[in-house]
């Protein structure tokens, strides 16, 4: 088949790098995917069947999606065209779309490869649909962002999304085994050298070999026969390789499923993963304020009455945070979130919340019981208001039991505390109070 390489129109015997010589020439050599790739599995069954649908690859940078269309296209016997996105405009699009009308009459199908695909408008993704429809060509759209906010739900609705995972552990050792058998050397690294060449590319294939590439350029290989004579250790690699950045955008679907991480620790009682979140946060570059707000959402919605000291801590720590800054008020925000974390859970008050907002809606304007209502003037005591009040602090118990509802209106439970930290004794006066009133 023909490749990226040979395609570009460069010579056989020009260098090429690493990561294009190593591209894989058949679905089989694809590491990291079977859950994708598998014979039983959804893509590897489509293959099989011979029935090749447009579908969306959505996935991390460097996990295969160019090359698994590839590979498609091959297996279909059709006609690979590949664009992207950030270069490409409706010029391109109708050029290789008139391009699929004739090639089709010729009986030859067109798989068009749209990298980049959530980078297309609203209008140029609807340009994609009756082509589709027709089987002018079939599309294969990539992804680094989640197709259910970035594309259209027409276009989604004529296509399968396969999510491609990050590279693991295994499969990065795979690919550095192939750079060896394929080199035919013993790279120069020592187990924990090797181990932080892998984690310095976060799972990103193409990464890892760019890496991989650096280091056979830095220090001389060996033979399979002979032990690396200069072996690079961990803090050599560390030393030499430049570690990128996180994959973490601000704006993006990464950053919220980093914040729902955290937020799901703290709700889970969980310190130290939810340690880790926060630090994944920060080391991403996320606005330690944006996370100190979140935090006091936590208390409130999470905690509550469990532990008012929660709400408290949230909002201290995210004072002494703008008071010191970075990095030392960050400190402060890691011990709001250790304490949520650690604090007795409900969300009692936010249920109650929720249900007392429904039930007002559905009441629309009832008035309160004039009993309860103030009487400033004559005329308003003489219509009853204020008439037959029960002032509770004057009762032997501080509890009167008298009705604070719209007359008429059956008397809800909104606020159920579960028992849990300082709940229970609100539950105790709760239910003591209930007797109380059911025996008025």
């Amino acid at each position: 088949m023909s490749d990226l390489f040979t395609d570009s129109g460069l010579a056989n015997d020009a260098p090429r790098p690493l990561a294009d010589q190593l591209r894989p020439q058949t679905i089989a050599d694809v590491v990291g995917q079977d859950h994708l790739l598998a014979k039983t599995a959804p893509l590897g069954r489509m293959l099989a069947s011979g029935r090749i649908a447009s579908m969306i690859l959505w996935g991390p940078p460097g996990v295969g999606k160019t090359t698994i269309a590839r590979l498609v296209a091959s297996h279909a016997d059709m006609e690979f065209v590949q664009i992207s996105a950030v270069f490409s405009g409706v010029a391109d699009l109708r050029k290789v779309f008139d391009a699929a009308k004739s090639r089709r009459a010729t009986g030859r199908g067109t798989l068009l490869f749209v990298d980049e695909i959530h980078r297309f408008n609203r209008a140029q993704q609807d340009g994609f649909l009756p082509f589709v429809e027709e089987g002018i060509v079939t599309l294969i759209g990539a992804t680094t962002e989640n197709p259910s906010f970035e594309l259209n739900g027409a276009l989604l609705s004529r296509t399968q999304v396969f999510v491609l995972k990050r590279l693991d552990i295994l499969a990065m050792e795979k690919l550095l085994s192939r750079v060896e058998a394929e080199k035919g050397v013993n790279l120069p690294l020592t187990q924990d050298g090797r181990e932080t060449l892998m984690r310095f590319a976060d799972g990103d294939g193409r990464y890892l070999l760019n890496l991989t590439e650096a280091i056979l350029a830095i220090a001389p290989p060996t033979s399979p026969q002979d032990p690396p004579h200069i072996a690079m250790n961990a803090e050599r690699v560390a030393e030499v390789l430049q570690k990128r950045a996180p994959a973490y955008d601000k704006s993006r679907d990464e950053h919220y499923n980093i914040i729902s991480a955290l937020h799901k620790s703290v709700r889970g009682s969980d310190p130290d993963a939810a340690l880790y979140w926060f630090a994944r946060m920060l080391n991403g570059g996320e606005d330690p304020l944006y996370i100190a707000r979140r935090l006091v959402r936590m208390a409130s919605e999470d905690i509550g009455l469990a532990d008012p000291t929660a709400l408290m801590i949230a909002g201290e720590a995210e004072r002494t945070y703008r008071l010191l800054g970075s990095p030392e008020g960050e400190l402060a925000l890691a011990h709001a979130v250790v304490h949520l974390a650690t604090a007795p859970k409900s969300n009692a008050v936010y249920v109650a919340y929720k249900a007392a907002m429904r039930a007002a809606k559905e009441t629309g304007s009832l008035a309160p019981p004039a009993k309860i209502l103030n009487a400033p003037t004559q005329m308003m005591k003489e219509i009853g208001y204020g008439d037959g009040y029960i002032y509770d602090p004057d009762t032997d118990t501080g509890f009167s039991g008298q009705n604070y509802f719209p007359d008429g209106l059956k008397r809800p439970v909104f606020y159920s505390p579960k028992g849990e930290g300082r709940e229970a004794q609100i539950k105790t006066r709760l239910d003591t109070w209930r007797d109380m009133r059911n025996q008025t």
